[in-house]
């Protein structure tokens, strides 16, 4: 039996301003194909202000939103597949 063993890695980077973080996440596909996403949060102004909290959402949503793209892009890659 032979086995495959394939490895992503993610990058995300952060931008704070003011009360708004932005989070980018990109991976990079073994087919060369490059899937960016990104992701916002906002500190309501009765909150503190803890940047570590606004990276976590910001990153969860950006990784959110890379996930269901790579879904999409294996449900269309399925739909142009021939059939077996």
């Amino acid at each position: 039996m032979m086995q495959t063993v394939v490895g992503w890695h993610i990058e995300l980077e952060f931008q704070e301003e003011g009360d708004r973080t932005k989070a980018a996440a990109l991976v990079r596909l073994a087919d060369g194909t490059e899937v960016r996403a990104h992701g916002y949060s906002t500190r309501h102004h009765a909150d503190a202000p803890q940047a570590r909290v606004g990276e976590e959402v910001a990153g969860a949503r950006a990784l959110n939103d890379l996930a269901m793209q790579l879904l999409t892009k294996a449900h269309d890659e399925l739909k142009q597949a021939p059939p077996a």
